[in-house]
Formats: C-alpha cells, sequence, structure tokens
C-alpha cells in the first residue's frame, strides 16, 4: 500500500467510526439516540484506535494534518512529503464522511434539527465565541501533539501503541472537548464539512463556514507548538521557531482572555453609566 493510500485509507476509518458514533447519539430513531458525551468520546478514541491499528505499519498513521506538521516542524518528518499526507487526509476524509451518510440514510429525514445533522460531520462550539475557540483548539492539539511524543517516547507491548493513542483521544475528549467539540484535526472536520455541503442531505441547513476556520488554523497552530514545546521542555531544543511561536500564542492567549474579560464587564460598566 503507498503512503497516500494508506493516510487515505486510515483517515477514513477515523471518519467512519467517529463521525458515525455522532450520528447514532444525534440522529433522530437511532438505537443509540440520546446517549451521551461519554459514548462519543469512547467512539472517537476508538475511531482513532482503529485507524492507527490499519495503517500505522505503512505510514505511522498521522491521519491528522497537525499530526504531519507538527512532527515535520521538528524535524521528525521530511516537508516534501507534507502536501502529499494532508491531501491524503482530507480526501479519506469526505469518503469516509460520504459512507456516514450512508449508513444513516433514512435518519437525515427523520431529524428536523439542522444542527444536529452538521454535527455529525463537523464541530460547533458551546458558546461561540472565535478568539476563545482557537484557544481551546490550540490547546487541546497541542495536548495531543505532546501525548504522543510521550507515548513515543516509552516502550509498550507490540501492538498496544494503537490503543493508548486511543485512550489519549478519549481523554482530550473529556476533559477538553466541552468547549468545542474538539476537532483537533484540521482533515477530521474540514472534509466531512465539505461532504456536508455537498451531498444531498434532506433539511439540512447551511455547513457554518464562518465558524469553518477555527477547527483548522487552531490545531495547525496547536500542533506545531505543542511538538516544539516537547522537544524544548524534554530534549532541550529551544529553536528560533519555537520561540516565534512562543509568541504567536501567547499573543492569542491574552486577546482572547481579554475579549472574554471585556464582554464581562461591559453591562457593569453599562450599568454605571447609566446610573450617573
Amino acid at each position: 500500500m503507498s503512503e497516500f493510500l494508506a493516510e487515505l485509507v486510515g483517515t477514513m476509518i477515523l471518519i467512519i467510526f467517529g463521525a458515525g458514533v455522532v450520528g447514532g447519539v444525534v440522529l433522530k430513531k437511532s438505537k443509540a439516540e440520546g446517549a451521551d458525551w461519554v459514548v462519543i468520546t469512547i467512539g472517537w478514541g476508538l475511531a482513532v484506535t482503529m485507524g492507527v491499528y490499519a495503517v500505522g505499519s505503512f505510514t505511522g498513521a498521522h491521519i491528522n494534518p497537525a499530526v504531519t506538521l507538527g512532527f515535520a516542524a521538528v524535524g521528525e518528518f521530511p516537508w516534501a512529503k507534507v502536501p502529499m499526507y494532508i491531501s491524503a487526509q482530507l480526501i479519506g476524509a469526505i469518503i469516509g464522511a460520504g459512507i456516514v451518510f450512508l449508513a444513516y440514510l433514512p435518519h437525515w429525514s427523520a431529524t428536523k434539527d439542522k444542527a444536529a445533522k452538521l454535527g455529525v460531520f463537523a464541530t460547533d462550539p458551546a458558546i461561540r465565541s472565535p478568539f476563545s475557540n482557537l484557544v481551546t483548539e490550540i490547546i487541546g492539539t497541542a495536548v495531543l501533539l505532546m501525548g504522543l511524543m510521550f507515548i513515543g517516547a516509552n516502550d509498550f507491548t507490540e501492538g498496544l501503541n494503537p490503543l493508548i493513542v486511543g485512550l489519549l483521544i478519549v481523554a482530550i475528549g473529556m476533559s477538553l472537548g466541552g468547549p468545542t467539540g474538539y476537532a483537533i484535526n484540521p482533515a477530521r472536520d474540514l472534509g466531512p464539512r465539505i461532504a456536508h455541503a455537498i451531498l444531498p442531505i434532506p433539511g439540512k441547513g447551511g455547513s457554518d463556514w464562518k465558524y469553518a476556520w477555527i477547527p483548522v488554523v487552531g490545531p495547525v497552530l496547536g500542533g506545531i507548538y505543542g511538538a516544539l514545546l516537547y522537544q524544548a521542555l524534554f530534549l532541550g531544543k529551544l529553536s528560533v521557531t519555537f520561540w516565534i511561536s512562543s509568541v504567536v500564542i501567547a499573543i492569542i492567549l491574552v486577546a482572547a482572555t481579554r475579549a472574554e474579560l471585556m464582554k464581562n464587564h461591559a453591562p457593569k460598566e453599562i450599568n454605571e453609566t447609566v446610573k450617573n
């Protein structure tokens, strides 16, 4: 199997299981309807595990552009292969989403909630606040990359690594997934969002393209920074790229914090002005 096909198939498997569990939980008249967030996080963790088991021996199973870019940023992966890997991941995600659409064919018409239908394919925030949502995705993906490097630095029984990686995804989902639905993977969100836009889903509504940049940019920044941070903290490699990235991340964190604080204080200030 070629590297291109391996990344395509691995990402396709990821989406079949991951978007599939969301479909089971949110679509009407599914036997899994109403199952909770824990089911979704475990489903996504197993989705990653299966994807890694499927193609890990061919490519290391990045199945995530943020992982590919993070490894490339620290010299663990050749930049020349990055476009090919990311293209394969995006195509695989679109195909996987199409298969999920087919698996739940009668349930799209039974489900009237347009947001629920989109939620099968793409993430959306619990509270829409662009800077804060971006920070959440940066943190989640940075933790992902650091976790992958933690796992790689330890010896496990042969064949156990994919399961440990899946548990990492479950942990991220349970602890950091609440604010945005934890895309932590540009292909995982963008590919199915494209599929949602082009598939003939009954009563589907819009694909929320205004939000779509956040689960792409956030994971890219977080993945690169997570890999650089791991090398800085654990290997003592303090590159110029690390310091530049640190400044960029710091600016985003400050901007997000300031924006939220201003929101919280605005009503009080207005009230005081009215009273005076």
